[in-house]
């Protein structure tokens, strides 16, 4: 079977989108490191629409670990499927991309970098691939990080190659390119200008002040729900295109991506494209948290209750999407302030009906991991605020209570407890009186939600019913 490629294009079936765009009209004005598939589903499908009608914007798609990524855009002239799976599921062959550089390729992208066509720059590395200590700073002790300080000239790190990069520009006179971190960390604008920063005045301090100065790290935060690309669902696209095409992606139809506003002079028309740009991202940030991860851990600990295994098989039991429903609009949205250009009612909806899609199987088991470390903000910061303005929490404490009887039913069946805090919670779940054990952890509930007795006799209430079977009943609340 042939690939993909623009070559193949006018042979693909009627029932596949096509890019609008020409290819020798392209040019580079992006520079991307991690072209995962999320970069690939999400960031570049966006970009993909912006370049119908302006070409400066291409992408140069760079991997500084593993080329096979980049290789197989190479090899399919830049084009690759995207594959929207819900209830109308569609099929669109992305062009966003104008050029790839893998592994062993740093002559080209430091030239790259340094062109005065490429005015942005942006990431999808994971948090991990910052070389960031636990607070949030540069890890100067990071291997990476390391090398970088004595090679400078042949970087390792994503860090080290941006401030290699703005270096060469500010050398040559040019103007920075802006800086667009695209992996969700709190504040990643401001994390990402930080690490530059320390690293650049490690090297040299006019660097370091003009790159503090001068160049734009706006925050942002994405959103989109993407599985693997795993064998079945590549012989899929090869089925439906009548071509291979080995670096296609999927996702679900949703996708949100929020920037803080940045000045640039004639700059991409992001907003024309699907981008929300705001001076608020923090507050997107806090309303993802707390309504879809907060919904999410209640659908997974109380879903999990009642034998479900997927956030959709909870979403089809009635009973529970009405609670869910409840708690998302009557108590996680009352603890949300308001968020400029968000509607969180609609916002509330939009989440919900995701968790509706027979398409996403997405694991209960999975996502009640590490409950000690996601309840504090995805739930138990709105249970504070609640009870600061006099509102109830019944229906708060039921998801907590859930993970209690989770953590009793795991302890006490000597199965493994995915969490940092796995031996104190099942010592704590299996005690003469979980309730009152695990409250007293400190470090997931704090001294106020632990000494409050309205949030205390809530969840002590809520979890019999859990410890008898008696689910029902709560579910009514």
């Amino acid at each position: 079977m042939t690939n993909l490629s623009r070559t193949s294009l006018a042979a693909l079936p009627d029932t596949i989108a096509r890019p609008r765009h020409a290819s020798d009209a392209i040019r580079t004005g992006i520079v991307h490191f991690g072209p995962g598939a999320f970069h690939r589903a999400h960031q570049a499908a966006i970009v993909d629409r912006l370049l119908d009608h302006d070409p400066r914007w291409g992408i140069a798609a760079v991997s500084l670990r593993s080329g096979g990524t980049t290789d197989a855009l190479k090899a399919q002239d830049g084009l690759y499927t995207l594959a929207v799976i819900d209830r109308e599921p569609s099929m669109r062959v992305i062009a966003a991309h104008s050029d790839a550089i893998g592994p062993g390729e740093g002559v080209r992208l430091r030239a790259l970098l340094a062109s005065p066509d490429v005015r942005i720059a942006t990431s999808t590395v994971t948090e991990k691939g910052y070389c960031l200590a636990g607070d949030g700073s540069l890890d100067f002790a990071h291997p990476d990080i390391a090398h970088d300080l004595k090679r400078p000239a042949e970087p390792a790190s994503v860090i080290g190659w941006i401030v290699a990069g703005l270096g060469d520009r500010r050398a040559a006179g040019l103007p920075p390119f802006a800086m667009l971190c695209c992996d969700n960390m709190t504040g990643n604008g401001a994390k990402l200008r930080a690490a530059c920063v320390a690293l650049a005045r490690a090297q040299d301090a006019g660097l370091a002040d003009w790159i503090a100065g001068e160049v734009a790290f706006p925050d942002s935060m994405v959103d989109s729900i993407t599985p693997a690309s795993d064998a079945a669902f590549l012989a899929k696209v090869a089925t439906e295109l009548g071509v291979e095409d080995k670096a296609a992606v999927q996702r679900e139809r949703f996708t949100q991506w929020v920037l803080q506003r940045f000045d640039m002079a004639d700059g991409p028309d992001l907003a024309s494209a699907g981008v929300t740009l705001t001076s608020d991202v923090r507050g997107y940030e806090q309303a993802k948290l707390r309504i879809l991860n907060g919904a999410h851990s209640s659908l997974a600990y109380i879903g999990l209750a009642r034998g479900h295994e997927t956030v959709f098989d909870a979403m089809s039991d009635a009973a529970l999407e009405g609670f869910v429903t409840r708690l998302v609009h009557q108590d996680i949205a009352a603890s949300l302030g308001a968020v400029e250009g968000l509607d969180i009612a609609a916002y509330a909806d939009a989440v919900l009906d995701r968790f509706r899609n027979p398409e996403i199987r997405h694991l209960l088991a999975q996502i009640a991991w590490d409950g000690s470390q996601k309840l504090p903000y995805r739930l138990l910061d709105t249970t504070r605020e609640a009870l600061d303005a006099g509102r109830s929490v019944d229906r708060l404490a039921v998801p907590v209570a859930a993970w209690i009887a989770f953590l009793r039913r795991k302890a006490e069946a000597g199965e493994k407890i995915t969490d940092p805090l796995a031996e104190t919670l099942a010592a704590a779940a299996t005690s003469g009186d979980p309730v009152t054990a695990l409250l007293a952890v400190e470090p997931v509930f704090g001294a106020r939600l632990a000494g409050d007795e309205r949030f205390r006799g809530a969840v002590r209430e809520a979890f019999q019913h859990f410890a008898h079977g008696d689910v029902a009943p709560l579910l009514g609340r």
